[in-house]
């Protein structure tokens, strides 16, 4: 059944009483924080925040004799949107509470638009991201790419990661090698693992040991299994593929962080089937095609489309072999997404 389209008039009123359920929400947690700040908290100290829940944060105590510790947190008024992988320093208080009092400067941060095209941070302090995809359901080089492209705006190493190796078969291995092929040959790091079997799980650690890492990929490719083969005992819930679409379900609700043995955390991120990237223009979106480095700037033309425009680079180096086919469909299918830039 198709989606109930909301007018103008409706849109406005949800979101209105979104925004006064907001602003009460918000009252009452001012009041819990002048109550908790009004009793006896702790001294100021470092935390790091790995799970986010409405308006209250989970926090976990990086230094002094709570390290390790899980605290339940407020967040004072003046504080920005904190997301999972954010240092703070926060305050402890009775009974697993605690307030936090300010947010540490960012290294990176991974956003994504929301349903209303406004862009909403979901990740902070990245150091790796992993592009999880698998033979179903069937991947599309133009959502690995959306991913690059997002990765190398927001300056995070990227990881391809074919997981449910297990399901290649005779109907889709040349298909897949095609595709992986690409990015081999542009030297992403690339990885084939079967979370369900076990293969190459050893390697995937290897990789993620050490790093802050976030899993992203639409939802269906085994995400929530792979941390379970990771971290035995997490058990976050695995959805199946519907019979109907072939997709995936939605399974993981909320970011979390967890901790690797061996060092290193790794940010499991609510599944989404299309990445947006509302929030970058079209240099961004070239700067993501790495292959096009050496070329931009060489066409005939500065304002060069890269469509049909005579001694153009690109459609030169497409020719010779030097940008492949679906590269190059992908770019220009993510050019045509872009919404309309404003002046």
């Amino acid at each position: 059944m198709a989606k109930r389209q909301l007018n103008r008039r409706q849109n406005w009123r949800i979101e209105k009483i979104q925004g006064e359920r907001a602003a009460r929400a918000a009252k009452r947690e001012s009041r819990v924080v002048e109550t908790l700040e009004g009793g006896d908290l702790g001294p100021e100290q470092t935390g790091l925040v790995i799970a986010h829940f409405g308006v209250q944060v989970e926090v976990e105590a990086t230094d002094g004799e709570l390290n390790g510790q899980i605290f339940r947190c407020h967040l004072r008024a003046n504080l920005p949107t904190l997301v999972t992988g954010d240092r703070v320093v926060w305050r402890p208080g009775n009974q697993g509470i605690g307030v936090i009092v300010a947010q540490l400067p960012r290294d990176t941060e991974l956003c994504r638009p929301d349903t209303r095209g406004q862009l909403k941070p979901v990740a902070a302090n990245v150091d790796l991201i992993v592009i999880v995809f698998a033979p179903l359901p069937e991947p599309h080089a133009n959502l690995i790419d959306r991913y690059l492209v997002a990765a190398e705006h927001a300056g995070i190493r990227p990881l391809l990661l074919l997981n449910k190796a297990d399901l290649i078969d005779a109907q889709n291995e040349t298909a897949l090698n095609a595709l992986l092929g690409v990015y081999r040959q542009l030297g992403y790091p690339l990885l084939e693992v079967s979370a369900l079997e076990g293969d190459g799980m050893e390697l995937l650690k290897k990789q993620l040991d050490g790093n802050i890492s976030v899993f992203v990929g639409q939802s269906g490719v085994g995400k929530s299994s792979l941390v379970n083969s990771l971290l035995p005992g997490v058990d976050t819930r695995v959805g199946a593929l519907s019979e109907l679409t072939g997709k995936g379900t939605h399974t993981t609700t909320t970011a979390r962080l967890f901790h690797f043995p061996g060092g290193g955390q790794l940010i499991d991120s609510p599944g989404i089937r299309e990445f947006g990237l509302v929030h970058v223009s079209r240099d961004d979106v070239e700067a993501g095609f790495i292959e096009f480095a050496d070329l931009l700037g060489h066409c005939r033309f500065r304002d060069c489309k890269h469509d049909r425009e005579p001694g153009c680079a690109l459609l030169k180096a497409l020719e010779d072999g030097r940008i492949q086919p679906q590269r190059m469909n992908s770019y220009r299918h993510i050019l045509a997404s872009l919404p309309e830039p404003e002046y």
